[in-house]
């Protein structure tokens, strides 16, 4: 597998890194949202969070709050998304996971979601809760 993450972390096309450790790579995107749009990524080439490993995702989790933290204190913004999509149904363009950390600003700048809640019947839910507990 060889996307443009995977280059980018090779270094053989740069970026604006903001951060790098042996795990971990976060950098601005190109295409960024809003100011201070950071995309966080693992080193480790893996296509979406499933197939992730678990030392890969736990650097990821350590990082990612204080990579929000910078993101708010240099942009000035006082809200934020973290997005992370898997799959191309899940409009993942890059197949490399990886985690947007986009400011949202009082002019609109930032993330739109649209949101269209269903709801959850009490029997399938039971029934959906322990497949997929059985399934850990």
């Amino acid at each position: 597998m060889s996307t443009i993450f995977s280059k980018i972390v090779r270094g053989e096309i740069p970026c604006h890194k903001v951060y790098e450790d042996a795990h971990v790579l976060a950098f601005l995107d190109i295409g960024p949202l809003s100011s201070g749009h950071t995309l966080v990524i693992p080193k480790e080439e893996a296509a979406t969070l499933d197939k992730l490993s678990d030392e890969a995702s736990a650097a990821i989790g350590r990082v990612l709050p204080r990579l929000c933290r910078a993101v708010l204190k240099a942009t000035g913004a006082a809200a934020y998304n973290v997005l992370q999509n898997n799959g191309a149904e899940a409009h993942q363009a890059v197949f490399h996971v990886h985690f947007h950390i986009i400011p949202k600003f009082a002019d609109g700048s930032g993330l739109g979601i649209g949101w269209k809640p269903g709801k959850l019947d009490g029997e399938a839910g039971k029934a959906l809760a322990q497949r997929i507990a059985a399934s850990l």
